[in-house]
């Protein structure tokens, strides 16, 4: 099967989808979630010790916004800020928005195919802080959006007390989203992320000073950025473009080309860099361009 792919296996059943009145979108997250309770009875059964968690979290609930909601809301709640109420909050965001739940089901498949770690869609829906902070951060950015910014600001003072993931409310972010590892991440106000973003630890989109209005980063369909790469200012990274780890970028990167270093700089030069047709982003090819990197000496 291409990496990717989805299919449906012949051992789950999924009579809720209809062809005639079920979108491709509907039927995408239909299967999604047929699949996550089958690797959570698998599961079950290896590890009994487990069973009480998962049926709690995936087993009894009827959907797949139900399951995020319940988990979001035990994983960020507080003495103050209780279970039961950011239960109904996540619930009542993911019910009402259908492309909330698209780009979580984006976001799951993703993880699974890009990451070679990600064992099932279960254990990311479970585990994957960098998965389980977009997702509350998305629903912090509804708020946001909605003119309720005490309860969106306090959502994301947790997402980042929980997951290491600091994301302000305000800063639009696309689907197919990866979050690896995703400790250390910053991502400021006025910060846009595209589609089929992948990102690693310790990543920075960031502001160059005290300035207000305008000023993080803008980055493009399809980029990959590296661990520790920091991105200050509002520049953009053109869609396919590669972030090497630990690169500091200042201006605009063109679209399909590589920066790295300290300041960063493009692979090939400034006047004719080299372009890759791949998009790095869903690839995670973080090193071919090393072979066209020709001071990388050891």
């Amino acid at each position: 099967m291409p990496a990717g792919e989805l299919r449906y296996p012949s051992s789950i059943s999924c009579p809720q989808i209809s062809q005639a009145t079920e979108t491709p979108m509907e039927e995408d997250e239909a299967w999604v979630w047929a699949q996550i309770k089958v690797e959570a009875r698998r599961d079950a059964e290896l590890e009994p010790a487990l069973a009480s968690y998962l049926y709690s979290t995936i087993l009894s609930h009827s959907s797949l916004e139900r399951s995020l909601a319940f988990h979001l809301g035990n994983k960020l709640c507080s003495s103050t800020l209780l279970s039961t109420l950011l239960y109904d909050l996540f619930l009542n965001t993911f019910s009402s928005d259908p492309s909330l739940r698209a780009a979580a089901v984006a976001d799951l498949r993703a993880a699974r195919v890009r990451d070679p770690a990600c064992v099932s869609f279960s254990h990311c829906l479970l585990n994957y802080k960098g998965f389980l902070a977009c997702q509350a951060h998305r629903v912090a950015h509804k708020l946001w959006t909605q003119s309720r910014r005490p309860l969106a600001l306090a959502l994301h003072s947790r997402i980042s007390d929980v997951f290491a993931v600091d994301i302000h409310p305000a800063a639009k972010i696309g689907k197919g989203i990866l979050l690896d590892h995703a400790t250390g991440v910053v991502i400021g106000e006025t910060a846009v992320v595209g589609n089929n973003v992948s990102i690693l630890h310790h990543v920075t989109l960031g502001g160059t000073g005290k300035a207000c209005g305008d000023r993080h980063p803008k980055i493009g369909d399809g980029v990959l950025i590296g661990a520790g790469a920091t991105i200050l200012g509002n520049v953009k990274i053109g869609e396919g473009a590669k972030i090497g780890a630990g690169s500091v970028v200042l201006i605009d990167v063109p679209p399909r080309t590589t920066a790295v270093g300290n300041p960063a700089r493009l692979v090939g030069g400034k006047e004719k860099p080299s372009r890759h047709e791949e998009c790095p982003g869903e690839s995670m090819d973080h090193t071919s361009f090393i072979s066209e990197w020709s001071d990388y000496i050891i």
